[in-house]
């Protein structure tokens, strides 16, 4: 039997492995010999454990850090040099440059960088050239580029970070989504029905939820999200929000206003961050996100699949996966104005609201379901190292 080829993936911080490409490790190691490279966040135990495969620790630090950089960059390259990998292939922004760069001084015949999102579409002056030339080494240290989406892709060559051609796999998305599990059944089979879910968090069947998903932050247009909230509340004394996730007041704060609307409100719920956000996507209304940029979301796939509308910006990701007037609404990002407007659609017109929940699903299992999507990164890798078929 032929000798299975090595990939290494490679990822800032063990948490991204274990939850960004959940399931997709163990399918790609029937074909190769897989080995994930990462930093120990708590999650390394729990992808050796799940995906079945070998996983190395090497420190990578998520923010600038010369020193500690270097130390990365070296210990990557000497690990490389020593697996002698066919294939280097990273995501998640700080691991990608460090990945891309020692593959490369290493002789890995084989680097592919997938993009995510472009942080220096949320940053100004200086530190957003110098994250801008950080995304043009990554590409230039790489042999293959792909954008996670179209909106990506579109960003990548408007602002001129690479010539190299660029491909975005099956329809976009890291991993596609597990549609069996991301499913009203599967959830209700787990934490109970519905109702009674929704009534276990203080909501009464005359609300209308809508429910954020994410990092609490001014990033996400939580700002917009509270200043819409709070004059639609007269109007509309059944509006609810259902917040999931957690406050970030260290690396983006929300204004003094907003985080006190959001903390005693009494038309807000905050959850937390939670490992499973079905049970709250299932009793909501709705999924409203209005981020100023993305990668490609998950959180939008996932309510989707859970058949819920969403209103979201008009940003990465978020205007691929939602169709105009189809499965949900999309806004310009920073405009209160705007958010407030489709909410209030959201709010008064509840047989296009129930129209477009009945779309949402099928339009996610059409086009993100995860097995298709892994079976197209396959193909992806077969073409990359010139095979037609890769020995399991």
């Amino acid at each position: 039997m032929e000798k299975k080829k090595k990939l290494i993936r490679v990822t800032t911080v063990s948490q991204s492995l274990a939850l960004l490409l959940s399931g997709q490790l163990n399918y790609l190691n029937q074909y190769f010999d897989v080995v994930g490279v990462t930093s120990e966040d708590g999650y390394i135990q729990t992808v050796r454990d799940r995906e079945g495969i070998r996983v190395e620790e090497i420190h990578i630090a998520r923010e600038i850090s010369l020193w500690s950089d270097l130390k990365s960059l070296w210990k990557l390259y000497r690990f490389f040099h020593k697996e002698k990998p066919e294939i280097v292939h990273a995501n998640t922004p700080k691991g990608s440059l460090l990945a891309m760069v020692a593959a490369k001084v290493a002789r890995v015949p084989h680097r592919i960088y997938l993009v995510t999102g472009l942080r220096y579409q949320g940053a100004e002056g200086k530190f957003r050239t110098l994250l801008k030339t950080m995304e043009k080494i990554t590409c230039w240290a790489a042999n293959k580029v792909i954008p996670e989406g179209q909106g990506v892709k579109k960003a990548l060559l408007e602002d001129h970070i690479t010539k190299k051609p660029l491909q975005v796999i099956h329809n976009g998305n890291i991993n596609g989504k597990d549609v069996t599990y991301y499913s009203v059944e599967a959830t209700e089979k787990k934490y109970g029905k519905r109702d009674d879910f929704r009534t276990s968090l203080g909501f009464s069947s005359d609300d209308f939820i809508f429910v954020f998903v994410g990092r609490i932050v001014s990033d996400k247009g939580m700002d917009e999200l509270a200043l819409a909230t709070q004059s639609l509340i007269k109007t509309y004394p059944q509006i609810k929000i259902l917040l999931v996730g957690p406050f970030e007041p260290e690396l983006d704060p929300l204004s003094p206003e907003t985080e006190d609307f959001f903390k005693n409100s009494p038309s807000v719920v905050l959850v937390g961050e939670q490992m499973d956000v079905r049970p709250y996507l299932m009793v909501a209304d709705a999924l409203v996100f209005p981020s100023y940029r993305e990668g490609f979301p998950n959180v939008v796939l996932e309510a989707g699949s859970l058949g819920l509308p969403a209103i979201v910006t008009d940003i990465n990701g978020c205007n691929e996966i939602i169709i105009e007037g189809e499965n949900g609404i999309i806004i310009p990002p920073k405009n209160a104005e705007r958010l407030t407007e489709a909410m209030s659609f959201f709010l008064s017109h509840p047989e296009n609201v129930k129209q477009m929940a009945e779309k949402s699903r099928p339009m996610i299992v059409s086009r993100y379901k995860q097995e298709d999507v892994w079976a197209a990164l396959l193909e992806m890798y077969r073409e990359e190292i010139g095979e037609t078929q890769v020995t399991a």
